[in-house]
């Protein structure tokens, strides 16, 4: 588990799949008994002593109504098909899960120079042959994406994206990709350069329940 401030107050608690309901057991146990309401979306547990917890459900809509807790603990552990799409600058990986469990992927590097200070005519020189570099770079991240996630597309519940908000960006005016992003889900995952250890590990990470913890005041 995780935890960071939260906009608004309280704090943000990331918890597995498989952790959701012992946490709650020790919510109940450090603030007393609560009641659970919620929509498809949010499941909010008010105690006694006025600890709110806000259990925000992986890849929404889940099922509304009672009882709360056990459907989004069903909700959050279905083991669903989901594409991943990790680009960073000179680095991109793509791969489809199923639960926890990487079932095809495909992953790669372009180099794409560092910035120079050198000024003048080198320094323009230099700038196009980087732009160059990183127009190849996003092609062949978009090539691997078409490879690996659009035969796929029928069998997804959803597309994970991460890495870098920038790099990701310039793929989404190849039309190629276009029924890939329409199937964008939450989180953003920032990770470092998308390795593929890097991309097993992202299941931690879109599988994960998001809490918003308010303690009394």
């Amino acid at each position: 588990m995780s935890a960071r401030p939260a906009r608004g107050g309280g704090r943000w608690v990331t918890v597995p799949p498989e952790r959701v309901h012992p946490w709650i057991d020790g919510f109940a146990a450090r603030h007393g008994p609560f009641e659970a309401a919620g929509d498809d979306r949010v499941v909010r547990l008010t105690a006694v002593d006025g600890a709110l917890a806000e259990l925000h459900a992986p890849f929404p809509p889940m099922a509304p109504g009672p009882p709360y807790v056990t459907g989004l603990v069903a909700h959050a552990r279905a083991a669903r098909r989901v594409g991943v799409l990790l680009v960073r600058l000179g680095g991109y990986a793509a791969g489809v899960f199923h639960g926890a469990e990487l079932l095809e992927s495909k992953v790669g590097s372009r180099l794409v120079q560092g910035r120079t200070a050198a000024g003048g005519w080198s320094q323009q020189r230099f700038a196009r042959r980087r732009q160059k570099q990183a127009a190849q770079a996003y092609d062949s991240a978009a090539d691997t994406a078409v490879r690996v996630l659009v035969p796929r597309l029928g069998e997804l519940a959803a597309v994970v994206l991460g890495g870098d908000r920038r790099a990701v960006d310039a793929l989404r005016g190849d039309r190629r990709l276009a029924p890939v992003f329409a199937l964008e889900s939450e989180p953003f995952l920032t990770v470092p350069d998308p390795r593929l250890a890097v991309l097993r590990e992202t299941p931690a990470q879109f599988r994960a329940v998001r809490i918003r913890v308010v303690d009394p005041s």
